[in-house]
């Protein structure tokens, strides 16, 4: 059966691409229209690529879903005091979801896109570890990938360095575009920018730990916990967003130390690499509290009903609610994760 390629018009799915048909694979070109408007030199560049090799192309479109199941929620979560990470939903809703579906529908058997991550299986399960460039790792967006999913997906590029590729698509003659794929693909200005555009923003008070108002913030969603410049406010000891109480409308900020928050609640947690542990048991493994942070020494008790406490060790990172969590072993297999929760 042919293997669907997700192509975005840049080096990493081109390359990816490339290698599936250099092992003999029939490959097809696939490129998702996420947007009702725009993304045609992406379109472009992906369709040109196919020319090169001589593959067929397709366009879906999924504007519709991607708007439900990624923008849709993104806004409400931000309206609600959290810090989504839109890459989290897109994944497992949409391309390894939506197009996944499409594939199948061409009558491929696999999906494969130009993640940096190692697939692997595990006794019985499909397993994900830390891609050889750390630099670029992305295993961290697909921690909600089901097992399903897993099992369709093919990612070519995991053991592989990032100069590596480039000079691959170079010595190929690959067209590709030079453009990185960015954070958040459907903001094409600063996030402040389009949030001011998309949600009720009321201008409300800034409290500091006690409760005392100090100064006045434009919006809720327009900050992100720990910030430090913008908040309008002076003076020493230097003062950071700690937390967002959305019912008050107000701005909760305090010193550094605030933001070392070592216990979190993760509502919902998708076991990856390890089948889910028993509720009420203890796993010692390494925490991610945002894409590219620093590991952080985690210890994990899974509860009923899906969710899990993690309790941290000593770090100095911010951690805001809404972002993702992920859990790693120490060899770097991807254990699982979730959203992180506002209790």
């Amino acid at each position: 059966m042919p293997i669907a390629v997700a192509l975005s018009g840049g080096v990493d799915s081109a390359v990816a691409a490339a290698r599936l048909q250099a092992e003999g694979h029939r490959v097809i070109g696939l490129t998702a229209r996420l947007l009702p408007t725009g993304g045609e030199e992406d379109a472009h560049s992906a369709r040109r690529l196919c020319v090169g090799l001589g593959i067929a192309h397709h366009t879906v479109d999924l504007s519709a879903q991607f708007a439900a199941e990624v923008i849709t929620p993104f806004l409400q979560a931000y309206g609600a005091g959290l810090t989504p990470n839109p890459c989290l939903l897109c994944n497992p809703r949409i391309k390894f979801a939506a197009l996944l579906d499409a594939t199948r529908e061409m009558g491929c058997g696999a999906l494969a896109t130009g993640h940096y991550v190692q697939p692997a299986r595990r006794g019985e399960r499909y397993a994900l570890r830390r891609a050889r460039d750390a630099g670029k790792d992305q295993s961290y967006v697909l921690l909600g990938l089901s097992q399903q999913q897993l099992a369709a997906a093919r990612f070519p590029l995991g053991s592989s360095l990032k100069a590596d590729v480039v000079a691959e698509a170079k010595r190929l003659g690959l067209p590709v575009s030079p453009r990185e794929s960015q954070d958040v693909c459907f903001i094409t200005g600063s996030v402040r920018d389009y949030l001011s555009g998309h949600v009720e923003v009321t201008p409300g008070a800034i409290r500091d730990v006690l409760g005392t108002e100090i100064g006045r913030h434009r919006g809720l969603p327009l900050y992100t916990i720990g910030q430090r410049h913008g908040l309008g406010i002076g003076g020493t000891p230097r003062l950071f967003v700690i937390a967002k109480d959305p019912a008050a409308n107000a701005l909760v900020v305090g010193t550094r130390e605030y933001l070392k928050r070592r216990r979190l609640r993760v509502p919902q947690c998708n076991w990856v690499s390890i089948a889910a542990p028993p509720p009420g048991s203890t796993l010692q493994c390494l925490a991610m509290v945002r894409y590219r942070g620093r590991p952080i020494e985690a210890e994990v008790t899974p509860e009923t009903g899906g969710g899990c406490e993690v309790r941290l060790g000593p770090h100095d990172q911010a951690i805001a609610p809404g972002q993702g969590l992920a859990l790693y072993d120490g060899d770097g297999w991807l254990l699982g994760g979730g959203g992180i929760g506002a209790d």
